[in-house]
């Protein structure tokens, strides 16, 4: 009964979040030429609290617990496990001070208004999967830009979405290689769980009722740990919590 019900729940859903991306990706344009970097993050971090907004019609509700106080002032590596394209929006929204940007695939910088704007002009890096060595380049300087600008990089270790909740093995390249080339980040996991769910029967229908929890797990700094145990750490923290 509740995957019939989702149906017309989710066409209403899908109308919200086209206009929401149409709106914002012409407000992100305007304030990305001509107001520069700051202006068009505040038209990041709306267009991520409103594409929340559309997943509360579906009934959706997010539950964000973060009980640190993050400093602006230094760059932030934030390791999470993925389990739906949904896990973006509140990151970027609750975690907004710290300005996360994210490592995505280069089919994602273009053709979806609003998303492949961002990933090309906010901040983030796209890579090709099938090149290794220009994806280690790019990380590399990603890491540089980080440490550069104090900016938070998102990391999901396990490199694509869990399709049923449980975490899938974490590959180490891609972290490593951003705490190599940002030695003074603080090292933050953040945990996902039961966002999965928007995504069980594919794009269509999406599920009403489902509750995501996310939370941010004590914060470590690299130059006070080895790699394996910053590695342990995050992985450890975050399967206790799924």
């Amino acid at each position: 009964m509740k995957k019939i019900i989702a149906y017309p729940f989710s066409i209403i859903f899908y109308l919200a979040f086209g206009l929401v991306l149409v709106i914002f990706h012409a407000y992100q344009f305007i304030a990305h030429r001509g107001f520069g970097y700051q202006a068009h993050k505040i038209s990041v971090d709306w267009l991520n609290f409103f594409i929340m907004r559309c997943l509360n019609l579906l009934g959706t509700r997010i539950y964000f617990e973060n009980p640190y106080k993050l400093k602006n002032d230094v760059p932030h590596i934030i390791v999470a496990n993925h389990q739906s394209m949904f896990d973006i929006p509140p990151l970027i929204w609750y975690l907004r001070k710290i300005h996360p940007k994210f490592i995505s695939k280069k089919e994602l910088g273009k053709g979806i208004p609003s998303v492949s704007y961002n990933l090309r002009h906010g901040g983030s890096v796209l890579i090709d999967r099938n090149d290794r060595e220009s994806a280690v380049e790019a990380i590399k300087g990603f890491g540089e830009y980080l440490c550069k600008t104090n900016r938070t990089g998102v990391i999901f270790p396990e490199g694509t979405r869990s399709r049923d909740g449980k975490l899938k093995r974490f590959s180490e390249n891609g972290l490593r290689n951003l705490i190599e080339n940002c030695p003074r980040a603080i090292v933050i996991p953040v945990s996902i769980d039961n966002s999965w769910q928007l995504q069980k029967f594919g794009m269509f229908p999406l599920p009403i009722g489902v509750k995501i929890r996310f939370k941010v797990h004590k914060p470590i700094e690299i130059k006070s740990h080895k790699f394996d145990e910053i590695m342990e750490y995050s992985r450890g923290v975050i399967v206790k919590e799924l």
